[in-house]
């Protein structure tokens, strides 16, 4: 629309004309101009003109910005104008329900519902992978009647609510005349059929709930909270349409030995004051069942990590495995026989109080002389 013309030109109108006289107007140049009526060249461009006026000055408070400011009070822009009606409080549908009634179209073919499950798993299950047997139910089609709901041997009938068509239209009265509303037929849904003789299986649902069994392959390196996607194992889709899916929630167990942190697996390391501060060779468990040698350096602090390469979780995203983290946790002795509290009532007088640089007269040479290594 050219954006120097005068929306009240647009309808033919006076600036002083009521909203009856907007209204009037706008029906009698809508029918004049609609495509669907009008096969002039410029019908369509024109009847989008009408629309986009009508859609300001039917609007008492657009109206009145563009009275006061012209174009730019109601958001348009000078130098191209409008650009359609589309933007003009969806005008597309508005005709569409005046001139071509409003559609409903049969039902089309529904994807089924996804379906969610949850199992739970050792702590090496989710480490290493697994195969599981899953049980769950689900929605499928009557094998009887073949997702139909009629009685072998018989066939729907054509529904008489809408007479087979699976829409029900009415007449009705508007601004721009009669028109009609097609709306789905609620009997049938759509359908056009309807089931007279139902199949004694699904009762004339055309698909019943059954229980199955599916083996579900775990990958190693899943987490608790991990979900398995299997595709097409939820519930059968109707009128044609494909199955949804069956999404599988793991849980996994906590193991009294071993935590994860990410790929990696965190072993507490149990020592005694010794062998922490003069240094030990140990076998530490590892989740493969093969104990690994570490060598505990002396002086060890409590905390200290030791790292062991490629013994944690494999990547479930790529190759390799984290790695295994020993956490050396130093353990205070609580029950003391006589030789043992004399041992280390020497080795206290003996080491005196620690400053904060850890200097105390020699400590790892003052701990082999009282434990006489």
């Amino acid at each position: 629309m050219n954006a120097q013309r005068d929306l009240y030109e647009v309808m033919g109108l006076s600036r002083d004309a009521s909203q009856e006289d907007i209204k009037r107007a706008f029906r009698k140049l809508a029918m004049e101009y609609h495509p669907d009526r009008n096969k002039e060249a410029d019908a369509e461009e024109r009847f989008k003109e009408v629309a986009a006026a009508y859609d300001v000055l039917s609007d008492p408070e657009k109206r009145s910005a563009y009275d006061r400011y012209g174009m730019a009070g109601v958001g348009g822009n000078g130098s191209q104008g409008f650009q359609g009606f589309e933007g003009f409080g969806g005008f597309g549908d508005i005709f569409d329900a005046f001139f071509r009634g409003t559609g409903a179209r049969r039902a089309g073919p529904q994807r089924g519902a996804d379906l969610r499950t949850s199992i739970t798993i050792e702590f090496a299950e989710a480490v290493f992978g697994i195969d599981r047997e899953i049980e769950y139910q689900r929605v499928e089609q009557c094998a009887d009647c073949r997702g139909s709901g009629s009685k072998p041997g018989s066939r729907p009938a054509a529904c008489p609510e809408c007479r087979g068509t699976g829409e029900i239209r009415r007449v009705q009265q508007s601004l721009f005349g009669q028109f009609v509303n097609v709306a789905t037929c609620d009997r049938c849904e759509g359908e056009g059929q309807v089931v007279t003789d139902p199949c004694g299986t699904c009762k004339g649902r055309g698909h019943r709930r059954v229980t199955v069994k599916r083996t579900v392959k775990i990958p190693g390196g899943v987490d608790d909270g991990s979900q398995i996607r299997i595709s097409g194992e939820g519930d059968a889709g109707t009128r044609g349409g494909p199955s949804g899916n069956l999404y599988v929630v793991l849980r996994v167990k906590a193991h009294k030995e071993f935590m994860r942190d990410e790929d990696d697996l965190v072993y507490e390391l149990p020592l005694n004051v010794a062998q922490a501060a003069l240094g030990a060779s140990i076998e530490v468990p590892t989740l493969d069942g093969d104990p690994v040698a570490l060598k505990v350096e002396p002086g060890t602090q409590p905390g200290h990590v030791f790292t062991v390469r490629g013994r944690g979780v494999p990547h479930l995203r790529g190759s390799g495995r984290g790695d295994l983290l020993v956490r050396a946790n130093v353990v205070t002795p609580t029950k003391l026989n006589d030789e043992q509290r004399e041992l280390l009532e020497r080795l206290a007088e003996s080491l005196g109080t620690p400053t904060e640089n850890g200097e105390g007269g020699g400590l790892f040479g003052r701990i082999r002389d009282v434990l006489g290594g």
